[in-house]
């Protein structure tokens, strides 16, 4: 079978071998990851680029670590920036309409497969973004990137769908890797919140990706990547009590960002502002906040250093915490593009050096470490938000490399995770793909369930006949054994219900109106754009065993039936065969 696809293939000879030997895909591993540092390290210097252009920083510089900005720089650029991204927003709404697919969303809905240039548009929007001042993360623009590259990568080779979906994996992984200098981190970024499962299959070749995009992006030593941390006292029992409470106190912050954005989006929308107007409103309202303290701007990476942190004033430190929090919900629902990986971990630590100090005040006993916190609050916060505790766990370790305080930093991601799950139920990523109508709450793959659909199902061969047939000519045109049911129809043909040949042919029927006596589920029936699980609901509700499919197009034309027992055994089946793939037993 020929498929045709835009993107570039590889040979038919090469595509073959690489789909028969699991070695091949961690070449394209390597590959992907080599591809994901160089986007980490030019994406970077883009940002650097624009900040030194546009704010008048010297290259090296980062622009939250500022102590002070140009106030027109400050209001104008941001404004200014926002209004030429509302615009480029217009322009491409006429000629790219759909909304653009991110890395989660692919691997849960779509078999990995990404637009290349949906990707590099996101990419842009978020260097734009970041560079002009908005309080915003790049790692959204990495793995988007970095993994739409591999989704390409991937298309080229025809790959299976469980390896595409790796390969999205790869690309992610990588991305943060690099971005953080914590190659643990970046697979298993992949896997909790890309891949959305850790198997065996997948374990080789993104943690190949991780390792090889950690050494590229590091090999540009003129970008300062990664979490600057000062020196970590000793963890004591007494912290892991501390750090689960803390862990309390960040889930709800966190859910209060994630319905911040949300609301600031909702009452910008109902003001009926132009769109290009929005992002600038947005801008200025963080230029704003940068005339008081510049570390609001940007994501914050040169701000995230803890020892600066710890050494300032606490009332300094809470406005921060406060205005970098506004800034960002501010940027983020304005309609500027990033993510709050960043962010959040500048927000945890901050919080957590808060929360130390607090606790101190009242139990000086107690005499917490303020970098400790710093560090398990910077996890419990982003688990809250991203996701991934063991992301955020080993982002702790690979920063400090100290075992006990990773233990605290655990107990913390473990509470702020099952606190927002079960208050909140969603991370900040899936929680957008909610309020857009979508119902998937990680990146498992649950597309090939609404690819397995009623339509693929259904059997067309479908005998009808008319509802009002006398009972005896019902039996002489279907004798016993010749069919199980029969679909009825009204004079213009539109459902009825279904007969079953065997009711028919029971002797103590006596039906006066015809057939309409012994139809069964006139009022139930399956349509052809249903996937398998909403089918086997309809059928568990109805408690039938078949069920006529019609169209749903008000006409209500049967068009095929489906029995319960097929249904199930092609889920079965598919389950199976996701299964395999998934421990690599294909």
């Amino acid at each position: 079978m020929v498929i045709t696809s835009r993107y570039l293939e590889a040979p038919r000879r090469l595509r073959a071998f690489v789909r028969a030997h699991e070695t091949s895909l961690v070449v394209l591993a390597a590959l992907i990851g080599t591809i994901g540092g160089l986007v980490v390290a030019a994406m970077g210097a883009a940002v650097e680029g624009l900040h030194a252009l546009l704010f008048n920083l010297e290259i090296g510089n980062r622009l939250s670590s500022q102590l002070k900005i140009e106030p027109w720089r400050a209001l104008l650029v941001p404004s200014i920036g926002g209004l030429l991204l509302g615009l480029a927003f217009l322009l491409l709404l006429r000629w790219r309409p759909a909304r653009e697919i991110d890395p989660i969303e692919a691997n849960a809905l779509h078999g990995g497969r990404m637009s290349f240039r949906g990707s590099v548009i996101v990419a842009s929007q978020t260097v734009w973004s970041s560079g002009v001042g908005a309080s915003v993360g790049l790692e959204a623009g990495y793995t988007q990137l970095a993994s739409g590259l591999g989704a390409s990568l991937g298309r080229s080779f025809h790959l299976r769908r469980s390896d595409q979906r790796i390969m999205v994996g790869c690309g992610a992984a990588a991305a943060i890797a690099g971005a953080f200098g914590a190659p643990l981190a970046g697979a298993f970024y992949a896997f909790e919140l890309v891949i959305g499962e850790y198997t065996p299959a997948s374990l080789t070749p993104v943690g190949v990706a991780a390792v090889a995009g950690y050494f590229v992006a590091h090999a540009f030593t003129v970008l300062s990547l990664g979490v600057g941390v000062g020196p970590v006292g000793d963890v004591l029992g007494h912290d892991v009590a501390m750090a689960a409470l803390l862990g309390l106190l960040a889930a709800r912050f966190g859910i209060a960002i994630m319905r911040g954005v949300t609301l600031c989006e909702t009452l910008l929308s109902k003001t009926g502002l132009w769109l290009p107007l929005r992002p600038a409103l947005g801008g200025l309202a963080v230029g704003l906040l940068a005339l008081l303290t510049p570390e609001v701007m940007s994501s914050g990476h040169g701000a995230l250093h803890f020892a600066g942190i710890v050494s300032m004033p606490l009332a300094a430190i809470a406005t921060l915490f406060v205005l970098k929090s506004i800034a960002s919900i501010v940027s983020l629902g304005s309609g500027f593009r990033g993510g709050l990986f960043f962010a959040t971990l500048f927000l945890g630590a901050l919080g957590g050096h808060l929360f130390a100090a607090g606790v101190n005040m009242i139990w000086p006993g107690l005499n917490l470490d303020p970098n400790v916190y710093a560090i398990v609050g910077m996890s419990a916060l982003s688990a809250s938000v991203i996701g991934g505790p063991l992301t955020m766990s080993f982002i702790a370790l690979e920063s400090t490399g100290n075992l006990w305080l990773t233990t605290a930093v655990l107990v913390a991601v473990i509470v702020s995770a099952q606190v927002t799950r079960e208050l909140f139920g969603y991370s900040f990523a899936t929680w957008r793909l909610h309020l857009r109508g979508e119902t998937i709450r990680s990146a498992a793959d649950v597309g090939w369930i609404r690819d397995l659909t009623v339509r693929r199902l259904m059997r067309t061969d479908v005998a009808t006949v008319n509802a009002n047939m006398p009972i005896e000519e019902f039996r002489r045109k279907f004798p016993l054994g010749s069919k199980n049911q029969v679909v009825a129809v009204d004079a213009a043909g539109r459902y009825v219900g279904l007969a079953l040949v065997a009711d028919a042919h029971t002797p103590e029927i006596d039906a006066k109106n015809g057939l309409l006596d012994i139809l069964h589920h006139r009022d139930v029936v399956l349509h052809p754009d249903m996937n398998i699980q909403e089918a086997i609901a309809v059928f568990d509700a109805a408690e039938a065993e078949s069920l006529a499919v019609v169209e749903a197009d008000g006409e209500h034309r049967p068009v095929g039936i489906l029995t319960e027992a097929h249904a199930m055994r092609r889920y079965a089946e598919e389950s199976e065969q996701r299964r395999r793939e998934a421990v690599g037993d294909i």
